[in-house]
């Protein structure tokens, strides 16, 4: 089926954010890797292991002492590691919130240290069968007792890595820098230079859309209910391609459907049947919860979480909101200095196929500033940063609507801080970085073509 390219991919995203999946193949290597080390054991008979001084060479009773010990160890150590995980995932859970626990669970790091305990647990246990010291028969697997041994070491370099790892994730500032890192790997990945370029005629787009679309479109209903987490697009126009079809997206990725709600309108309608339905419902993955890979504003969210929990009076932890307002202003640099795609995609033969519903600037200095202004209204600290962030925007376009966008916000934050704040040398910083603002943005809109002066305050 077509869709299986995006059902493999959300497999793959399950199983890297499971604690279950890497764990299991190291296992798998550590079984493999006893039989081996084994079967080296009855080939070479220990015909010329003692002259090896880095072999084990003692009797099968320190044998089995030496990987018992090893064994009990590491099952206490991974059963601690795992403790260990549980609490970082309950002090992330209350002060970032809990749709920051994927980025942990996602953290291969994590995965690949209780991978490693368990796995030598399970190859000292495999081994440990193997020992015979009858009176009758001896048989002691010094290449296999070696590998246990190294593994043992290697085992605690990778506690005390562990450790350290751990503290540094539960780092507001190391975490905050990891999800910003996805948020413009995001910005990067949907918003390439060619996605969605429209023809050179200007007028073309409207033209080719019918004046009886709405009224004639049929319906693609949803067959589940969940968040849409990603649009299998080549699909998409193949199929419009193929049956000469204009279709237009209701929802985008990160939205929340409803099972029975429209997913997409498809033109001239009488061409379907349920064939087709069930086709394009197939481009249609979603799920429980979000996903940054076709949605560029999920990072986002989780950055203003933080921001918003860090601003609550539980926390009251103004300096992590600024943290956060600094990331949110480098990405949204980032994504000024895009072309935002075009809501119209077209065929190899230019032919209107598709009408998208797009991101905007717009939209996402609404996800970006909105909450962080209305909880942070009362402190100045992060009042002054955000217009000192909407300034330093502003510097990275010449573009008259997102310059119109960030004047909306720095508005809404100056006449928040006259009611938020009541100290008035507060209001005077406040209204210092505002004019600030209003200059920038001033400049950048009389360089757009035909764009007016900015109002005053």
């Amino acid at each position: 089926m077509a869709d299986e390219k995006l059902k493999l991919r959300k497999l793959w995203e399950s199983l890297h954010s499971s604690f279950w999946f890497v764990p299991t193949l190291m296992v798998a290597v550590a079984v493999g890797l006893s039989f081996a080390t084994i079967a080296i054991d009855n080939v070479v008979k220990n015909k010329w292991l003692d002259k090896l001084g880095w072999i084990y060479a003692n009797g099968p009773d320190g044998a089995r002492t030496v990987l018992s010990t090893i064994a009990g160890s590491m099952i206490t150590v991974a059963t601690t590691a795992f403790s260990i995980t549980i609490v970082a995932l309950q002090l992330a859970s209350g002060q970032f919130g809990p749709r920051l626990l994927r980025n942990f669970m996602r953290d291969t790091s994590n995965q690949i240290v209780l991978g490693t305990f368990i796995s030598t647990y399970i190859y000292c246990l495999l081994v440990l069968r193997t020992i015979e010291g009858f009176q009758n028969k001896t048989f002691v697997p010094q290449v296999a007792v070696t590998f246990g041994i190294m593994m043992a070491v290697a085992s605690l370099g990778v506690l005390i890595y562990f450790i350290h790892h751990t503290a540094e994730s539960i780092q507001a500032d190391n975490l905050i820098a990891k999800v910003s890192q996805e948020l413009n790997k995001a910005i990067d990945r949907l918003f390439p230079l060619d996605l969605g370029q429209e023809p050179p005629e200007p007028k073309r787009r409207i033209e080719e859309i019918p004046t009886n679309f709405d009224l004639e479109a049929y319906p693609i209903l949803a067959t589940g209910s969940g968040y849409l987490q990603e649009i299998d697009n080549d699909y998409l126009m193949q199929l419009a391609t193929q049956n000469n079809l204009l279709l237009r997206l209701k929802s985008r990725p990160g939205k929340f459907v409803v099972q029975g709600s429209e997913l997409v309108g498809v033109w001239p309608g009488n061409s379907i049947n349920k064939k087709l339905t069930k086709q394009f419902n197939d481009a249609f993955i979603w799920g429980v919860q979000r996903t940054e890979r076709q949605d560029v504003e999920f990072p986002l969210h989780q950055l203003v979480e933080i921001a918003v929990r860090a601003l609550s009076p539980a926390v009251n932890d103004p300096y992590t909101a600024i943290r956060c307002v600094d990331r949110i202003a480098a990405a949204l640099c980032h994504l000024a200095e895009k072309d935002i795609p075009s809501p119209y995609r077209y065929d190899k033969d230019n032919r209107l196929r598709i009408i998208a519903e797009p991101v905007t600037f717009a939209g996402m200095t609404d996800t970006a500033f909105n909450q962080i202004r209305q909880y942070g209204s009362s402190s100045a600290a992060v009042t002054i940063r955000l217009l000192e962030a909407i300034a330093v925007i502003a510097a990275h376009t010449d573009n008259k609507k997102h310059c119109a966008a960030l004047l909306n916000h720095a508005s809404m934050i100056w006449r928040g801080s006259h009611e938020g704040l009541p100290e008035e040398q507060d209001r005077k910083d406040v209204e210092e970085r505002y004019q600030e603002v209003l200059k920038t943005l001033k400049a950048k809109m009389e360089l757009a073509d035909g764009y007016g002066s900015a109002p005053s305050s």
